[in-house]
């Protein structure tokens, strides 16, 4: 028996939506601040890749084992997902409030591991939160409002971040010491991190499962734990065997795409150092402003990619969109002026909205809708996967054919959009929905 769900108001929808702001504001900081704290720590710039391993082992292994328990869970006091983002966000909470007292390298790389976690911990099941809560028709609404605290939250971060700098900042550096006034920008996402999941934890109930959902989590139950571990990936494998060949072009965008964006987030920092003669505190806050920039083009122009996907094809606005980010990097490395880098990160911004919006809507075309969910899991492992690589990999890269110079790492990931772009214009929706007998 299917579960007739009422529509819900705006406010409902707005409060229910409210814990994501605390979850990617951590994100935000890991984005922009997490590296800097390294370097301050003494980590050397050919030990970044290797220290951000945590983000794509834990999003590998955590996402599916937590989505698969949380469908199989149901509380009446507590109900199906809140649990989990609830302690994911209380482990967030208590790693963010720790992160700037760090007193070694070692201890600010824990609390990394723990900290990706926690927020892959509340990520999976808040997702799925949104869909168990609406009906089809309000999907759009939900997870647009989703993504409105997604870009608030590193909005908020990396604002935090350059403004603290500048109010607080301009000290002479402590080597082995993570500076005061980034201890700030920790404490709010500390804040954030538990208050935002509280107020949506307390704010919307969760609807109970039918008889025969209650009876499948039963069943559930009863299994061994271990056998209850190997269910998701099981259904991973034999999802993988079944994979459209569209899936597969589109791991081959990825894999360049989201190696390349991960030593973007790595080396930006570093980058400053040499093109703009910053030290380690000016040089983060000038890397939080380039990343507060995109991020607020990604917001305007996100909508406005409906209309030309529609017009001129998902495939050629989206290798378009990897092409502009590609010119962008070509030419960060090379620019002087504090105001005038910020500029290419307009089309920084553009290429972020097209990949968070556009390969999505592609996979939804072509696979199955009662699998949907399980390919769009796959889908999250083509992005961690080149995020993993690219920690095993480019710190030797860095070192012996970059000569240790973080120019020379922005060129790469430039080379690597380019790359992505060129595999993009293999991506054929309408072929690959028919390969697949999927009606239009």
């Amino acid at each position: 028996m299917k579960i007739k769900k009422p529509k819900l108001s705006f406010w409902q929808i707005f409060n229910m939506n409210v814990g994501f702001l605390g979850i990617q504001y951590s994100f935000g900081l890991q984005q922009s601040a997490i590296n800097p704290i390294f370097l301050f720590l003494g980590a050397t710039e050919e030990m970044l890749p290797i220290l951000n391993i945590a983000g794509p082992v834990t999003g590998l292994i955590v996402q599916p084992i937590i989505g698969a328990v949380s469908d199989k869970t149901w509380s009446p006091r507590w109900g199906r997902r809140k649990p989990f983002f609830l302690i994911g966000a209380l482990m967030g909470s208590l790693c963010l409030f720790a992160f700037p007292l760090s007193p070694a390298l070692w201890f600010a790389v824990g609390l990394l591991w723990i900290l990706d976690v926690g927020n892959n911990m509340a990520m999976e099941p808040y997702r799925a939160f949104v869909g168990d809560k609406l009906p089809e028709s309000q999907f759009s609404i939900g997870y647009q409002m989703q993504s409105l605290f997604v870009g608030a939250g590193i909005l908020l971060a990396n604002a935090s971040i350059f403004l603290f700098q500048d109010w607080f900042g301009g000290g002479q550096e402590v080597e082995g010491a993570v500076p005061k006034w980034l201890y700030y920008s920790f404490f709010i996402g500390s804040f954030l991190s538990i208050v935002t999941i509280l107020w949506s934890v307390l704010k919307t109930p969760e609807i109970p499962p039918t008889d025969e959902e209650l009876a499948e989590i039963n069943k559930h139950k009863a299994l061994p734990f271990a056998e209850r571990v190997k269910v998701p990936f099981v259904e991973i494998i034999h999802a993988v065997k079944e994979m459209p060949k569209f899936m597969w072009k589109l791991s081959a965008v990825y894999l360049f795409q989201w190696y390349a964006l991960f030593v973007y987030w790595q080396y930006i920092t570093p980058l400053f150092r040499v093109s703009l003669g910053y030290d380690t505190s000016e040089a983060a806050a000038q890397a939080a402003k380039m990343s507060t920039t995109y991020n607020v083009v990604t917001a305007v122009v996100a909508l406005v990619l409906v209309p030309l996907t529609m017009r001129f094809g998902g495939k050629k606005v989206y290798a378009l969109s990897l092409l502009g980010t590609a010119v962008a990097l070509f030419t960060i490395p090379f620019i002087q002026d504090p105001v005038f880098v910020l500029f290419p990160m307009v089309l920084f911004g553009i290429g972020w909205a097209a990949m968070m919006g556009i390969p999505y809507s592609m996979v939804s075309k072509v696979v199955p809708q009662e699998r949907r969910g399980v390919y769009m899991g796959i889908l999250n492992m083509m992005i961690v996967i080149p995020m993993g690589i690219e920690t095993l990999t480019f710190g030797p890269i860095f070192k012996n054919l970059l000569g240790g110079n973080s120019v020379n790492a922005m060129l790469f990931a430039a080379v690597f959009f380019t790359l992505a772009a060129v595999l993009a214009m293999r991506l054929n929706v309408s072929k690959a929905k028919d390969e697949y007998s999927l009606d239009a």
